[in-house]
């Protein structure tokens, strides 16, 4: 086999392409779980305001657990996510959040720029600016997309 200079410069030009666009990708952001999640609520010094789809009288509420939680908040200093954050828990539901900087949640969300969920969106799973605890810097959030799970 033989290789020439010309050959070999072709191969190292695309090896380093290759290399450039995969550090260029955005960073994916893993969803929390629910014991993260707790920890996170337990210890930060947040004002929390709760929601919830689930009905403590309802039968089915066991179900819950196949829920999604969410945890949205209005400041963002440094790395850390907090200020007044507003906790969700539940399925299937676009939720109104004005003001959002910061979220985190259980399962992959999409976070929109408009309200009811329209206008440009993108999704928790590619965020682009990692913040401590599992939150995603989401500046210009107006709605978030819960999926049924």
């Amino acid at each position: 086999m033989q290789f020439t200079l010309k050959a070999v410069l072709a191969q190292l030009v695309t090896v380093a392409l290759l290399a450039t666009s995969v550090a260029a990708s955005p960073v994916a952001a893993n969803v929390v779980t629910d014991a993260e999640l707790d920890n996170w609520l337990a210890t930060t010094d947040a004002k929390l305001t709760y929601i919830s789809d689930v009905d403590s009288t309802n039968p089915l509420a066991d179900r819950a657990a196949l829920n999604t939680r969410v945890v949205y908040c209005n400041r963002r200093t440094n790395n850390v996510c907090g200020g007044d954050c507003t906790v969700y828990d539940g399925n299937s539901r676009c939720l109104n959040a004005p003001d959002t900087q910061c979220l985190s949640a259980t399962t992959n969300v999409g976070f929109c720029d408009r309200a009811g969920c329209g206008g440009s969106c993108n999704q928790y799973s590619s965020c682009g600016t990692r913040l401590d605890n599992g939150f995603c810097y989401t500046p210009g959030t107006r709605s978030i997309n819960v999926p049924f799970t």
